[in-house]
């Protein structure tokens, strides 16, 4: 059976709706993912998760591999287990952290120079050893190395990092398929990652030599990192031409109501971002009528829920006065609630996002949540 079954597409844009096969259950697309970088949501509880019906986490191998390490995650039997999470779950291989200057020392053709933020120690994470680690930990899905650039390098920069992606791909697939032959029971799965920055004909190139390579799924990297959303838009648009229809499709990154209901439209399948835990520690909180900035004067005295129209226990329970005074007197209990209430709120979207396709009214339903939410 293939890992990923289409079930339903739209009649007038590329949105579908599909099933992608895990060892730890069905995920139903188009999902989000929450980050869980360290195996934990921030300031959202496994419960509380499984309660909004979030299928799926992601989390990063490589911040795993430095801690905990392999040897305590492998005695508690795996990332799952180690976590306490029963559902589905996608490892990144640390080429993220390539964004970060705390985590990069230098990248060649072998593989990337990690720097160790606990003690400044120098890890070379070839391809092979991002594979392996992710095997290891027992994901679900395992995510290729790739070499991702900040927005705005020129030209060669990003052919550099094309053709390096593109040979780190092949190494993880070969290194892949051999940990699978030497272990056959496993069914983890394992995506390719696409770059070329916003030059078409550098995306072209990448997502047809990793699309030959047949990859589980294919995620279009590289976007989401300061460049103008109409370029993501049409990157999107343009790379989903050369990707068959049975393969699955993650843009990494994209945590935003708007730009999920827009790259969906597109034909993206998976999302994940740290955005909407990230935004509500910061205060802004995610409404249908758009969003709004807890810590404003203006909710001081509002005995109003956050969102009218959003069923959360937190829009049930409280007013917009009493997590307002929460998040100016620091009490973590307002990042908890307001936390639950952004996540709740995207997985609540993915919901009615797969509802509208399968009812073939997903243009209709974009239109109406884009003229309220301004």
């Amino acid at each position: 059976m293939p890992c990923f079954e289409l079930t339903h597409e739209s009649e007038s844009s590329l949105a579908r709706s599909g099933v992608l096969h895990t060892a730890h259950g069905d995920l139903r697309t188009p999902f989000f993912m929450p980050v869980a970088t360290k195996g934990a949501v921030k300031f959202v509880s496994h419960p509380e998760l499984y309660k909004m019906e979030v299928d799926c986490l992601i989390t990063n191998a490589f911040v795993n591999y430095l801690k905990p390490g392999l040897e305590l995650i492998s005695k508690a039997g795996g990332l799952h287990k180690f976590f306490g999470w029963e559902k589905s779950l996608f490892t990144d291989s640390g080429g993220f952290q390539l964004l970060s200057e705390d985590f990069v020392d230098h990248v060649t053709n072998n593989g990337v120079h990690f720097r160790n933020p606990f003690d400044k120690s120098i890890h070379l994470i070839t391809p092979e050893q991002a594979t392996q680690i992710q095997f290891s930990l027992g994901s679900d899905v395992a995510m290729c190395l790739d070499h991702v650039l900040h927005f705005g390098k020129n030209r060669l920069d990003y052919f550099d990092a094309m053709v390096r992606t593109t040979d780190w791909a092949w190494r993880c697939k070969t290194a892949h398929n051999e940990s699978k032959e030497k272990n056959p029971n496993s069914k983890q799965l394992l995506f390719g990652i696409t770059q070329g920055g916003t030059f078409l004909d550098l995306r072209k190139k990448s997502t047809l030599t990793l699309e030959a390579m047949e990859f589980d799924g294919l995620a279009i990297g590289g976007l989401c990192i300061g460049e103008d959303p109409s370029i993501m838009h049409n990157v999107t648009e343009f790379s989903k031409k050369f990707i068959a229809k049975e393969r699955p499709i993650y843009l990494m990154g994209v945590g935003s109501p708007l730009e999920i209901l827009n790259l969906v439209e597109r034909g993206v399948d998976v999302f994940d971002s740290a955005y909407p835990t990230r935004m509500a520690r910061h205060g802004l909180i995610f409404t249908h009528k758009g969003q709004i900035r807890i810590d404003k004067s203006a909710h001081k005295q509002a005995f109003v829920s956050l969102d009218s129209e959003c069923d959360c226990f937190v829009c049930k329970n409280h007013t917009r006065a009493y997590l307002h005074h929460l998040f100016k007197t620091y009490e973590q209990n307002g990042l908890l609630l307001l936390s639950y209430h952004n996540t709740y709120f995207i997985a609540k979207l993915m919901q009615q996002i797969r509802t509208a396709i399968k009812e073939n009214n997903f243009e209709k339903f974009k239109k109406e949540f884009e003229l309220k939410y301004k």
